[in-house]
């Protein structure tokens, strides 16, 4: 049997009063207020919702369908990810869209956002959008969220594009010579347009007191990584026997680093390889007898983590929840949402990602209510670029060619 905490009630009755109200609503709750539960509440609540579709990420839906097989529910749901939407059939009272700033995209809309927009014409439901970060890297990023709902407070504008001319500063920037629109600046009254519709929640809030250590260790890899890492600075090809490593452009030279100096690569015929081990050889030693969350980058580092940890290592919150010592290996984009590590003992990342979103979520997989102290690992290579990268995201900034380009000509 589910119990709701106080704060979670409160947010039910708040939320079914704004539903009634405009059809819609927005749970801008942080990580692990338990946003999947609210959702889940406030659908039991309604007395006219029957039937609930609940779209999210795949690795989230096994812990969803477990909330609610624990609750004395009113409703049916169906749970879909993203990518299967649309083979969905059937009428829904409410859609919830979890994660929903996936759907941000702009200053086109994502695929995503056109799957969900005719889903939602199709029945006119009530409607509930979850996450924790709306806006990550720009208020812009809100019109997609919402643009499918007939009553969204942008729906008098035909597109992106006129919602841009009062809601955007829209700037010209020069990129490889030419002059691109930037609607990255969004205005705070795209906030302020959405505040009745919104319910905010932090952690603080809800009475979280979690303290975070991060720590960061460094592997010395083996002598041709770094070898092959050079060479390819210096002329831009590493030519093999059957493959060929190639950066010519400064974007292809900024991924293949990142790729060699966690030790793997992707060529140029788009086949991959394992080039060292010395990351997952350092994990398995390091942490033996921990039950660990790791997080990746690029597949081949799940491939290096299987030949090391082998059947230590699994993939799905399941197999890692049943009790048993487990490692489990996330990818950073697919696992950094909807999932809880609370039963790993430390979160460890093979690699990091370019991205300040993900760093800032992915790291806080452990934290629950009642646990006082979360231990995060990040493991970079001795001379590698994942130590520029955490500079940029620790202060919630993605690590850009720009960036890249800095710290190159510092070197």
């Amino acid at each position: 049997m589910i119990t709701y905490r106080d704060y979670q009630i409160d947010i039910i009755v708040k939320a079914c009063d704004i539903l009634n109200e405009h059809n819609f609503v927005y749970l801008a709750m942080e990580v692990r207020t338990g946003k999947t539960l609210t959702s889940l509440g406030i659908a039991n609540k309604m007395t006219d919702i029957k039937n609930v579709l609940f779209v999210t990420k795949k690795k989230a839906i096994s812990s969803i369908q477990n909330d609610y097989d624990l609750m004395d529910s009113y409703f049916d749901l169906t749970i879909v990810n993203y990518e299967s939407l649309h083979k969905i059939e059937g009428e829904f009272d409410l859609v919830v869209l979890d994660e929903s700033h996936s759907m941000g995209a702009a200053p086109k809309p994502s695929k995503r956002a056109k799957q969900v927009k005719e889903m939602l014409k199709k029945d006119n439901p009530y409607v509930i959008l979850l996450s924790g970060t709306p806006t990550p890297e720009s208020y812009s990023q809100m019109y997609h969220q919402v643009y499918g709902i007939k009553y969204n407070p942008f729906s008098k504008y035909a597109n992106f594009y006129r919602f841009c001319d009062d809601y955007v500063n829209v700037k010209s920037r020069p990129i490889n010579g030419m002059n691109i629109k930037d609607y990255s600046d969004g205005k705070p009254e795209i906030i302020q347009a959405m505040q009745p519709y919104t319910i905010n929640f932090t952690q603080k809030e809800a009475g979280f007191i979690t303290k975070t250590t991060e720590n960061v260790l460094y592997v010395d890899m083996m002598q041709q990584t770094y070898d092959i890492a050079k060479k390819l600075q210096k002329e831009l090809v590493v030519q093999g026997k059957d493959e060929v490593i190639l950066a010519d452009t400064p974007v292809k030279l900024m991924m293949k680093l990142h790729q060699i100096f966690s030790g793997t690569i992707k060529f140029e015929s788009g086949n991959s390889m394992i080039l060292d081990t010395s990351k997952a050889e350092f994990i398995a030693y390091h942490f033996k007898d921990k039950k660990l969350g790791i997080f990746y980058k690029f597949k081949q580092e799940l491939e290096a983590l299987k030949q090391v940890l082998g059947e230590e290592l699994c993939t799905t919150l399941q197999e890692f929840d049943s009790g048993s010592h487990k490692i489990i290996a996330l990818q950073i984009v697919s696992g950094r949402e909807g999932i809880s590590l609370r039963n790993a003992d430390y979160i460890v990342f093979y690699n990091i990602d370019f991205s300040a979103t993900s760093y800032w979520q992915a790291k806080d997989r452990m934290t629950t209510k009642d646990r006082l102290e979360n231990d995060v690992y990040w493991i970079f290579s001795k001379g590698g670029i994942e130590s520029d990268i955490y500079k940029a995201v620790t202060k919630k900034k993605d690590y850009t060619l720009k960036h890249f380009k800095n710290d190159f000509n510092k070197k």
